[in-house]
């Protein structure tokens, strides 16, 4: 483990930019940047055009180390280059920007109000090549749609299992169990998520760190507790559908969580921009998510 890295994201002033939609959400995101399904004819072409666009947000002056601690790839983008360089030793080697890597492969169907991870094969090769390529930590989601005690459970639980697997290679897990912010019980499925969350941790190995990635809650500063926890580098939040200024807004309001944005970090951001244009808008986008997350 770096230890220039884990203190630079234990407490470091900025936030995590979430860089990791992955096959299935793909062709959403190019959409979103002003890419239509008709300028690609395979998945080798439409993965070429999501790593000039992640290459171009990573590259922008904008996407600056005074601003952005972490950022968080998806196995392919860790795979290519930048500049004759990895993704990840670019981002960190010129950009000071600490590289992840997404692990899991998709929800499983809903079951008991929750969506699991799908079993992940070739883990343990992915958490290899992951060391190979320098990077620092890892992240994986679950989605608790409902407030059902035994799903939230279960979610807790997959995820430390796999965290645990994880912490084993010298890597910093990001748990990340979602809750829908449609939920209509969210706050409630906050409550029983926030007490698993608690004994798993008191659960973990002595030396064992891991990073939580949690929906901003629905009262405020409600994760208090859980970003003192010795075990806890930090606890970031996810966007979920909100808006970039309900998110920046919400955020604000809860103490030291720091924002781990996908789409909110990107909207507005477009293919048929200038550089200048684009700059102009990532460089407002970042200030922005970044005074939110440093209240």
């Amino acid at each position: 483990m770096n230890m220039k890295q884990l203190n630079r994201i234990h407490t470091g002033k900025g936030f995590i930019a979430a860089l990791d939609q992955s096959g299935g959400s793909t062709p959403k995101a190019l959409l979103q940047y002003g890419i239509k399904e008709d300028r690609y004819s395979n998945d080798e072409e439409m993965f070429e055009l999501v790593h000039e666009m992640r290459t171009r947000i990573i590259k922008s002056p904008a996407f600056d180390s005074e601003y952005i601690l972490g950022a968080i790839l998806f196995e392919n983008t860790m795979d290519r280059s930048i500049d004759g360089q990895f993704t990840a030793d670019y981002l960190w080697e010129q950009k000071g920007i600490v590289p992840f890597l997404k692990v899991d492969q998709g929800l499983a169907d809903l079951e008991n109000g929750v969506q699991l991870m799908k079993p992940i094969s070739g883990l343990d090769d992915l958490l290899k090549q992951a060391v190979r390529r320098n990077i620092f930590g890892t992240k994986m989601r679950s989605l608790i749609k409902e407030a059902n005690p035994i799903g939230i459970k279960k979610a807790a639980q997959q995820q430390f299992s796999i965290a645990n697997q994880i912490a084993e290679y010298g890597l910093v897990p990001i748990i990340e169990p979602e809750v829908d912010i449609h939920s209509a019980d969210k706050a409630q499925s906050e409550k029983l998520l926030k007490k698993e969350l608690s004994a798993q941790l008191s659960a973990l190995g002595k030396d064992v760190k891991v990073m939580l990635k949690l929906s901003i809650p629905t009262e405020d500063n409600f994760y208090s507790d859980l970003i003192e926890d010795p075990h806890v580098v930090r606890v970031v939040a996810l966007s979920g559908g909100y808006t970039q200024s309900e998110a920046n807004e919400k955020l604000a309001r809860n103490h030291g969580l720091i924002a781990s944005f996908s789409r909110a970090l990107s909207q507005g951001l477009s293919d048929q921009q200038t550089d200048d244009e684009f700059n102009a808008m990532l460089a407002k986008s970042t200030q922005d998510i970044y005074e939110a997350s440093i209240t």
